[in-house]
């Protein structure tokens, strides 16, 4: 009789595996308390004072933290707050949507020091590849050796299987063939050699929002993300959780009935393509649902009726969320306007006070912070994860 497989635990850590693990909690530990005292990150981290002035010194001699002025004002020794160094990493995010492109040059600290964007009437991987190419040149032309030696890395955000949405996008029936098998980490690799990061959209806008945006108001929360395709993700003990097949969050998947009845998944239901579609049905002009800057000033009431539907289908999907996992709260985002999220989330509380809730706890909704930002963002973050900050989960979507 053969055995059943039995999965591992993490291994234990060596020597030099503590030390990273413990400069990992410091650098993360800055990034979400802001800057900090010795003394008060060796408590809040839960370790020695030594022990933190030793990794401090270390991570000072390699630029990632930098040392302010001394606070007075407090009895004994003027406390020294120590930060994270903006110019001790970047990383590249690139988001590929469906109508657009975008590409980002962050530092260590979130902010961006530069954005590209590119739109067409559908993604061509080769176009795409172009405009990485060129625009991280253009992004860092100002960059010195010391600088460019600095860059983490590549994140790219993505929706799966992009080659079954032509249908949708209206796009020829092979348009998007291309993307079918396509290594694009090693299509990157021919003009440059920073490691990729290639996750799902939904997943990078989960873990922008986690980092930069409201997660350090929450352990643990599901993020629902509004762009031409709704996508979202998993937030768990203060870490994005990306499941075993890095899928996990795939809210858009959920099912959904159409106004008619008809069974559908919720990307059929709660998505920007269907305001897209109705805008164009009044003769409106939908290339302004992607123009930067965002003013959605003067659209007409398929605004509106496109607001309340899509927020009753959010509140149909935080309650299925809910019955999963006791999320602390559901954040609603997208590639909107901040005045249009703000109705979004109220239009779904509304639609909430109506649903059968029976058997959970009370379901918080809230608004995120980022916004249309998030995805290229977050995919600048998975480089900075990889290398420098803690993710609780890492070791539990191994084999």
């Amino acid at each position: 009789m053969t055995r059943a497989a039995v999965r591992s635990l993490s291994q234990g850590a060596t020597q030099q595996g503590v030390r990273d693990h413990n400069a990992r909690l410091i650098l993360s530990t800055l990034q979400r308390h802001g800057p900090l005292p010795g003394s008060d990150l060796a408590r809040i981290a839960g370790l020695s004072p030594q022990t933190v002035s030793v990794i401090l010194r270390s991570l000072e001699a390699d630029g990632l933290v930098t040392r302010g002025q001394p606070q007075r004002g407090r009895v004994g020794k003027p406390a020294i707050p120590v930060a994270l160094a903006p110019d001790g990493v970047f990383a590249f995010g690139l988001k590929l949507g469906r109508r657009s492109a975008d590409l980002v040059l962050a530092d260590l600290t979130g902010a961006l020091r530069g954005a590209l964007r590119s739109t067409y009437r559908w993604p061509e991987p080769q176009a795409l590849l172009g405009f990485l190419r060129d625009g991280m040149e253009r992004l860092t032309a100002s960059f010195d050796e010391v600088l460019r030696a600095r860059i983490a890395g590549i994140g790219i955000a993505m929706p799966y299987e992009l080659w079954k949405w032509h249908e949708v996008l209206g796009a020829p029936p092979h348009s998007l063939a291309a993307w079918e098998g396509l290594d694009l980490a090693a299509a990157i690799g021919r003009f440059s050699d920073l490691p990729v990061f290639v996750q799902n959209d939904g997943t990078a806008a989960a873990r922008a929002e986690h980092v930069f945006g409201r997660g350090r108001e929450f352990r643990d929360f599901a993020y629902l993300f509004v762009g031409s395709f709704i996508g979202g993700g998993v937030v768990l003990n203060h870490s994005v959780y990306e499941g075993a097949f890095g899928n996990a969050g795939a809210f858009g998947s959920l099912p959904a009935r159409r106004s008619d009845g008809a069974e559908a998944q919720l990307i059929d239901t709660a998505s920007l393509h269907l305001l897209e579609s109705a805008l164009a049905a009044e003769g409106f002009p939908t290339a302004r649902l992607w123009a930067e800057p965002q003013d959605w000033t003067g659209f007409p009431p398929a605004l509106d009726d496109w607001i309340a539907a899509t927020g009753a289908q959010l509140a149909r999907a935080a309650v299925t969320a809910c019955a999963v996992v006791d999320f602390e709260a559901v954040l609603i985002d997208g590639a909107f306007p901040p005045a249009i999220r703000s109705r979004l989330v109220a239009a779904a509380r509304a639609a909430l006070e109506g649903l059968d809730r029976r058997g959970l706890s009370p379901i918080r909704l809230e608004e995120g912070r980022v916004g249309a930002n998030a995805r290229a963002l977050g995919a600048a973050t998975a480089p900075v994860f990889a290398r420098y900050l803690l993710n609780t989960h890492a070791l539990l979507t191994t084999g």
